[in-house]
């Protein structure tokens, strides 16, 4: 039998997975992203559903309990990915100040070229 936090947990692993679905089918995001999104829900929903999972896992890293193993796991990939989020970012300001220089340049181009048969004129 299912305990209630149990139950609420495995409701909102559904509600994870079916954004992931939703959000493929939008092409929103890769299948290789929700292919990995879907292996963090589905490792998830095992450490809910089989706890006593988490409580081996935990002794063969040599940890206490199985929340807490299950803590450690979750902050390193928040670290991982709020890094990969600013890497993306860096990236996107590169590009955009690309984007601005290049619009800057053909904008002096073009008003020196209105100014000039402006003169011929």
């Amino acid at each position: 039998m299912l305990t209630a936090i149990q139950l609420v947990l495995l409701i909102f692993i559904i509600f994870f997975l079916s954004r992931v679905y939703l959000r493929v089918r939008e092409k929103v995001i890769t299948v290789k992203t929700a292919i990995f999104w879907t292996i963090v829900w589905m490792v998830a929903l095992i450490g809910i559903l089989l706890p006593a999972t988490t409580t081996k896992i935990a002794s063969f890293f040599g940890v206490g309990r199985g929340v807490d193993v299950i803590l450690y796991l979750a902050v390193s990939l928040l670290f991982y990915l709020v890094f990969r989020i600013y890497v993306m970012i860096e990236d996107i300001r590169r590009e955009i100040t690309k984007v601005v220089r290049m619009v800057a340049l053909m904008d002096t181009r073009s008003s020196k070229l209105r100014d000039k048969d402006k003169k011929t004129q």
